[in-house]
């Protein structure tokens, strides 16, 4: 069966055909680092991170982009609130993300880039831009894309140009041409901080969101390219913006297939500050291994909206130590996924349908059974082969039973990690001492470096 994807574009389900066989070129939009990441975010990462695993089950070359915002508007207060550089800021807040995406498998991208680093290619992009007579300086000294100029604009979101509103993009500005027109070099302000400003010969400023995108996709990946993907509320304005950047640049098609991951909400409201409804992901770990969390994440299809809540998560906690518990005590045989045998032809079958993961697990569940019934290595070892395509199921069944899984804390065995990952930093191994505490983290517990010694703390 060949792998079909549901395509914002088109609206439908179609079959994949990547532009160069057995290659996919893939680009997500990341987040905006000024503040740690929340579990909307988690949302996007996961069901990203799904897609580019299983891309590479099937066997394709994947280069993954997944980008980080380093420059904006909330970046540029945060980091005066605090007293602190932008680049202070910015960096301390990927360490945090990198870190709380570790604790919950999500892999790291084939790319990272941060939109500080490709200032010049957005500005070559603004002037072709300008060339073709689709972008515009303001008064104001911003540049402008003139959205009425663009044949087609709104095909993402399937709207009209006269249906559309400005929405959440930009207050309309004095000289923009047209409400509807986005910025895309922001002039500087004489109250911003000068490391908020960059060169260009259209004068001191910093990049639009939506230039960043549309220029570091095509630096990495080229155009087109197969993947384009995000949150459903980036399809208008962002998404419908890189469109008009891209192909109003370059004349060409920009990306072939549109993903896009549904909604979450905590406790059927969508997550808000001001409901008192709101988690970083660091918050739920405190609380949830990681494992656990990815888990409850698999269990709903990444298109359809995602209900956060505690409940669902310890069902979902409980409903993944039944999987460990088959596994526990059989030692899997040493075989190769054969994707002839019948269950896993059915999980096949579930994620080749756009990425059917709460179909897939339900052949693990059935694995499992089986698995209660025969104690048979080969079961074993096709459930562990068939999570490990999603990231889970991949740790010795009795230690997270007796740790992070299960109902008290194996307290012994993490002192033992904390005095090997020691006697890793005075060896000077570096690399074994981060995969201890990566180790450790993915169980939920963190550590604490003080000048009296290392502590761990865990739900």
């Amino acid at each position: 069966m060949t792998l079909r994807l549901h395509n914002t574009l088109t609206r439908r389900v179609e079959e994949f055909r990547p532009l160069r066989p057995g290659k996919v070129g893939m680009y997500v939009c990341g987040i905006t680092v000024y503040d740690l990441c929340h579990m909307g975010h988690l949302r996007m990462m996961m069901a990203f991170d799904v897609v580019q695993r299983w891309l590479r089950t099937l066997g394709y070359d994947v280069t993954y982009v997944r980008n980080i915002t380093d420059i904006d508007d909330k970046i540029i207060r945060r980091a005066l609130e605090r007293g602190m550089t932008i680049r202070a800021l910015t960096d301390e807040m990927i360490a945090g993300m990198h870190s709380d995406l570790d604790a919950v498998g999500v892999q790291k991208p084939t790319h990272e880039p941060r939109a500080t680093e490709y200032v010049p290619q957005m500005l070559g992009l603004i002037d072709k831009l300008r060339d073709r007579g689709l972008a515009y300086q303001a008064p104001n000294g911003d540049v402008n894309f003139a959205v009425r100029k663009l044949p087609g604009y709104g095909k993402l979101s399937g709207k009209s140009i006269d249906e559309l509103r400005a929405g959440e993009r930009v207050a309309v500005l004095d000289g923009k041409e047209d409400p509807l027109d986005f910025v895309m070099w922001k002039s500087a302000k004489p109250t911003e901080p000068e490391d908020a400003k960059y060169p260009s010969h259209y004068g001191p400023g910093r990049p639009g969101w939506h230039i960043e995108c549309s220029a570091m996709s095509e630096a990495l990946l080229g155009e087109p390219f197969d993947i384009h993907g995000g949150g459903m509320d980036l399809i208008f304005p962002h998404h419908e913006n890189e469109i008009a950047q891209s192909e109003g640049a370059s004349g060409k098609t920009f990306v072939n297939v549109w993903l896009h991951n549904g909604f979450l909400n905590v406790d059927n409201e969508k997550m808000s500050k001001s409901l008192g409804n709101f988690f970083t992901i660091r918050d739920v770990l405190e609380r949830y291994d990681g494992e656990s969390l990815r888990f409850f994440m698999l269990r709903t299809h990444y298109r359809s909206p995602f209900n956060f809540s505690d409940a669902h998560l310890d069902d979902a906690r409980t409903a993944l130590r039944r999987l460990y518990t088959a596994l526990d005590g059989v030692t899997p045989a040493d075989t190769a996924l054969d994707w002839s045998q019948p269950q896993a032809a059915a999980f096949r079958a579930a994620m080749n349908e756009d990425f059917n993961t709460p179909l897939a697990l339900a052949v693990l569940f059935e694995l499992a059974n089986e698995l209660n019934r025969t104690r048979s290595p080969e079961t074993a070892a096709l459930l562990r082969a068939l999570g490990g395509t999603l990231g889970v199921l991949q740790r010795a069944p009795r230690a997270y039973l007796q740790g992070a899984g299960g109902q008290g804390i194996d307290a012994t065995a993490i002192e033992a990690a904390i005095v090997a990952r020691q006697t890793a930093k005075a060896a000077k191994n570096f690399a074994e001492a981060d995969r201890i505490r990566k180790e450790l983290a993915a169980q939920g517990v963190e550590l604490k470096d003080t000048p009296q010694g290392t502590t761990w703390v865990k739900a």
